[in-house]
């Protein structure tokens, strides 16, 4: 099952990262326990990162630079507008294929139940 959650977590984690700095601005370390946090404890900061670079090229976060106690400044990332454009077609999409998987599993679920009774 992890292995299927992992493959599955790979096709909405933009959304999902989108969705967390929808809240307010925030940087990758804490983007990562957020995802940990919510049970996902198999994410790695490294996918976190990644990501995080290709929306940023992409225009879909502003990024400052903010001075941290410990080190070098951190990157916090926000929102930008074509970001809040990308989550709300993240959300749209994923109510449509969420109630289209829904519709064949309850037809599967009834179908299955009645060939066995």
């Amino acid at each position: 099952m992890a292995n299927q959650m992992t493959e599955m977590l790979k096709g909405t984690l933009e959304g999902i990262v989108l969705a967390i700095l929808s809240g307010n601005p925030t940087y990758g370390y804490e983007i990562t326990a957020r995802l940990r946090g919510a049970g996902f404890p198999d994410i790695a900061e490294g996918t976190v990162y990644a990501l995080l670079v290709r929306i940023e090229r992409r225009g879909l976060v502003d990024v400052e630079k903010v001075p941290s106690e410990k080190g070098p400044p951190r990157k916090v990332y926000a929102l930008s507008a074509a970001g809040e454009t990308q989550l709300a077609e993240f959300w749209e999409t994923w109510d449509s294929l969420s109630a289209r998987i829904t519709a064949l599993r309850a037809n599967t679920t009834t179908h299955t139940t009645a060939k066995g009774a």
